[in-house]
């Protein structure tokens, strides 16, 4: 049984039908989280341009390699949506859908009839998930957003950095891909909705792009409104962090190393680790108070060490720590390997290239890989001919218009 085959006997979301009307990153990316477990992905596509994220990063020969991981397991239709016959088009596979994942503005949407309203007409019980930068209704609601510009938003990026630096973005989409997993959950949590209501009268997901990461900073809102503080950048140890020691490390041979703690028992283990006096340290309010006397009593431990060394002893003291990852790491890593965190796939272009797995695992009805990207409108036929039932003719004539 193949990939494809597995998924359909056995993924958790074999049956699911999504249309992605959807780009670049965030959309998409939700998108890639349904069809890893099965759902069948229909991504709308512009006819000869296609998704931009197609030439989005480093290409090998002229051959796009992020494309290869962002549209997985996804069938590529090349749809003009300016058209009436384009527009015709997605509202018939709207009705066919289970869920719709749009990023595309409000203006836009209510232009080509495919807003929540349009759709939700024609097809009662959908799932329709709508990312924007601000909103899809009040004061920002028409303007565009990028997920550079909600990371910033979000608090995450004025936390970021060290106290006499700018604040720093992280080194990938964090607000894309974040609110990419948010918006899957969502439309999860609606599926389950739909599956156990009998009256259930569809969902509108709306999803702005800042709100993911807004979100999963716990303590930025609850210690302002309590004790008016602002939280500022501190480096590698967060404002309102767990435990008295979180830091990175350089050792004798020039690696760098994080080391980390989320209770008092576990600074006490660094503090033994460093020989100490343990009834010096042992309360939570003595360990932050020492906490920069433990940082740089650490640092000066690791630096005297080479790194296999200072592995070896921090795990022996059972502390956390971990060499600092670079890509080639993760390949050789065994934990990585293990827990097949990386596949390798056969690509039509580049033969077997290795990505991500899926994530998460399930045992009973796991995801799978089946393709990578797809060629810009692979599977024009197949959508068209047998899910919509058009004719030889009716596509021909489609093609012949510049509508696919």
């Amino acid at each position: 049984m193949n990939a494809f085959e597995q998924l359909r006997k056995n993924g958790a979301l074999a049956g699911v039908k999504v249309l992605s009307l959807s780009h670049v990153i965030a959309g998409p990316m939700a998108a890639s989280m349904l069809g890893d477990f099965g759902a069948d992905v229909v991504h709308i596509e512009q006819p000869g341009k296609g998704d931009p994220a197609r030439e989005m990063g480093d290409d090998k020969d002229g051959v796009y390699l992020w494309w290869k991981v962002a549209g997985r397991n996804k069938r590529s239709l090349t749809l003009d949506l300016k058209s009436d016959k384009g527009r015709e088009i997605a509202s018939r596979l709207a009705q066919w859908a289970d869920v719709v994942i749009t990023n595309m503005r409000p203006s836009a949407l209510e232009r080509l009839d495919l807003s929540w309203e349009a759709l939700h007409k024609l097809n009662p019980k959908l799932v329709y998930l709508q990312i924007t930068g601000y909103g899809r209704d009040g004061p920002r609601a028409s303007d565009p957003g990028f997920g550079k510009a909600g990371e910033a938003q979000s608090g995450v990026v004025y936390v970021t950095g060290f106290p006499d630096g700018p604040p720093i973005h992280t080194g990938f989409s964090h607000a894309d891909a974040v609110t990419g997993l948010m918006g899957a959950y969502g439309i999860l949590l609606a599926l389950y909705r739909r599956n156990t209501d009998p009256s259930f009268d569809g969902e509108l997901i709306d999803l702005a792009l800042y709100e993911s990461l807004f979100r999963l900073i716990e303590w930025q809102v609850i210690g302002y409104d309590q004790m008016e503080r602002v939280y500022e950048r501190s480096g590698n140890r967060p404002p309102m962090a767990p435990a008295a020691v979180v830091n990175t490390y350089q050792s004798a041979d020039g690696d760098w190393i994080t080391v980390t703690s989320g209770t008092t028992a576990s600074v006490s283990k660094i503090v033994r680790l460093l020989g100490l006096p343990a009834s010096e340290y042992s309360t939570a309010r003595q360990q932050s108070d020492a906490a920069k006397f433990l940082d740089a009593s650490l640092r000066a431990w690791v630096r005297a060490r080479n790194t296999d060394d200072a592995l070896s002893e921090l795990t022996g003291g059972d502390v956390v720590g971990s060499r600092i990852y670079n890509v080639k790491d993760m390949l050789n890593d065994e934990v990585f390997k293990w827990r097949r965190s990386i596949v390798s796939i056969v690509d039509d272009e580049l033969g077997p290239v290795r990505m991500q797995g899926v994530i998460p695992q399930l045992k009973n009805h796991g995801g799978e890989i089946w393709r990578t990207g797809a060629e810009l409108g692979a599977d024009n036929d197949l959508i068209l001919r047998e899910w919509l039932g058009m004719t030889d003719d009716d596509i021909a004539a489609l093609r012949e218009e510049k509508v696919i």
